[in-house]
């Protein structure tokens, strides 16, 4: 019988010894001779190791019942809840607990929760569990049935693990995040099935390794209000949820945004320009070349919108990127080095593509809390586009032609044009050729190129947002065009 002794000492179940052998017994009695009391005790041994899982990666919500390993990372607290057919309160502890490289949230119901007010279960403390996983309100979440601790067991996972956007995983709690706030919106409200109204924000925070959206609900909501692009932020106490297949990191009751006086460094992880395709939500980052002004219109039910075009380039190209809504509002200039992420690629212009940031998209004008790629886009490793190397001439024209930048003021002589007085100035009637986006229609038509505006005299309809070149005569302030195109 030794052998039967050696099978279950290799088990993890409650089932006794004693219990044990009686079922091989049984086993053996059932299957009429077929099997011998070493093999029924191994078919025992499967039938009681079934919906063990290696990892906790490994769990599903449809399992019946699974057993796994994991270290306690959070204890939270006692909540109390109403049952509907009895007239003693419910209880439960949620527990955050991990085995690389996932999280579980495990439920303690009622009288198991009382080992864990009577301080029987530490952060740190390995668990051997059992119980029935199922989808959570926050994500993957086991019912516990038993929980014993395993002080033989090791799990290379440490309490304040997570602390970076990358690691960041579904269903977590407890979450504590430093980083850069890279843009907010306005609070907006809703009614809730209760009849309560409800109220919401969001920003968007980075750091080193990426960028994440932030929610917060109610009381929290106004924080977005309070806090300026570029200010270093620690979140306390959030928690992950997924939005159409992204993480999101949530600040509700409990939880806290706070002002830290630190950098954190953030660097962009930017798709080419030139690489785009239209129906593509992308991450652009560059410099403005050209910025228009702000437009109104009615909307099909009465209410106004707004919008404004900018032109982004970077190392592969340039592309018209239309601010809607709230982001029209947003201070950019000529020269800023800004990211606008989750953009959508479109139909432009003149059958050209453009980006448009709506609601759903971040856009940040990148300053002295954050870091830029200066790598090419033909040297990197990733292909993703750098921001300060970039060819003035690139793109679709919006730089200054490089072949005659000796003629000064963004504009490029031709071979017509008027020679030098010897002291660094021009005659004044220079034949020049310039390229900007139109900035302003009627008499003069005004152009923008990102280093200066040029006015221009014309006869040809132009449109606010229109990419030009004109060629003419410079007199004076303003060109008068002989040939636009």
């Amino acid at each position: 019988m030794g052998s039967i002794a050696d099978i279950y000492g290799d088990l993890e179940t409650d089932v006794s010894e004693e219990e044990f052998r009686e079922a091989v017994e049984e086993k053996v009695e059932q299957m009429g001779g077929l099997a011998d009391e070493e093999t029924a005790a191994m078919l025992l041994a499967h039938e009681l190791n079934e919906g063990e899982v290696e990892t906790v990666a490994d769990i599903e919500p449809g399992m019946d019942e699974v057993k796994f390993l994991a270290k306690v990372l959070a204890i939270g607290d006692l909540k109390t809840f109403e049952r509907d057919d009895e007239d003693e309160d419910g209880r439960v502890i949620n527990v955050e607990a991990a085995a690389e490289p996932a999280r579980v949230r495990l439920a303690f119901w009622d009288g198991q929760r009382v080992d864990i007010d009577a301080g029987m279960l530490s952060v740190g403390d390995v668990l051997r569990v059992k119980g029935r996983p199922k989808d959570g309100y926050n994500g993957l979440e086991v019912s516990v049935d038993k929980a014993e601790p395993d002080d033989d067991a090791t799990i290379d996972v440490e309490p304040g693990d997570g602390s970076t956007i990358d690691s960041l995983t579904m269903g977590q709690s407890d979450v504590s995040l430093r980083g850069l706030v890279l843009d907010t919106d306005s609070v907006r409200t809703f009614d809730r099935d209760d009849g309560s109204e409800g109220r919401v924000s969001n920003l968007t925070l980075g750091d080193e390794t990426g960028r994440v959206r932030v929610t917060l609900w109610d009381d929290q909501a106004d924080r977005a209000t309070e806090l300026e692009p570029g200010t270093a932020v620690e979140v306390v106490d959030g928690y992950v949820r997924q939005r159409d297949g992204s993480l999101e990191l949530h600040v509700g009751d409990g939880s806290a945004v706070d002002e830290i006086d630190e950098t954190v460094a953030f660097e962009p992880d930017a798709d080419p320009i030139e690489g785009v395709e239209i129906d593509q939500t992308v991450d652009i980052a560059g410099v403005v070349r050209s910025a228009d002004p702000k437009r109104t219109f009615d909307r099909d039910d009465g209410s106004e919108g707004q919008v404004r075009n900018v032109r982004i380039q970077d190392g592969t190209g340039d592309i018209r990127v239309a601010l809607w809504g709230d982001k029209a509002d947003k201070e950019i200039a000529p020269g800023d080095e800004v990211l606008a992420a989750d953009v959508g690629i479109q139909d432009g212009w003149q059958d050209d593509v453009e980006a448009s940031a709506n609601w759903n998209s971040t856009v940040v004008v990148l300053d002295d809390g954050a870091t830029t790629p200066s790598t090419p886009a033909s040297e990197s490793d990733d292909g993703h586009a750098g921001l300060s190397e970039f060819a003035d001439d690139g793109g679709s024209g919006a730089g200054v032609d490089t072949e005659s930048a000796s003629a000064g003021n963004g504009a490029s002589s031709d071979s017509g044009g008027a020679a030098s007085d010897g002291a660094g100035g021009t005659t004044a009637a220079e034949r020049i050729e310039f390229t900007g986006t139109v900035v302003q229609t009627g008499d003069p038509v005004v152009l923008d190129d990102g280093e200066e505006t040029m006015s221009v005299e014309t006869g040809e309809r132009v449109q606010l947002g229109q990419q030009l070149t004109v060629r003419g005569t410079l007199d004076g302030d303003r060109l008068d065009a002989e040939d636009v195109f």
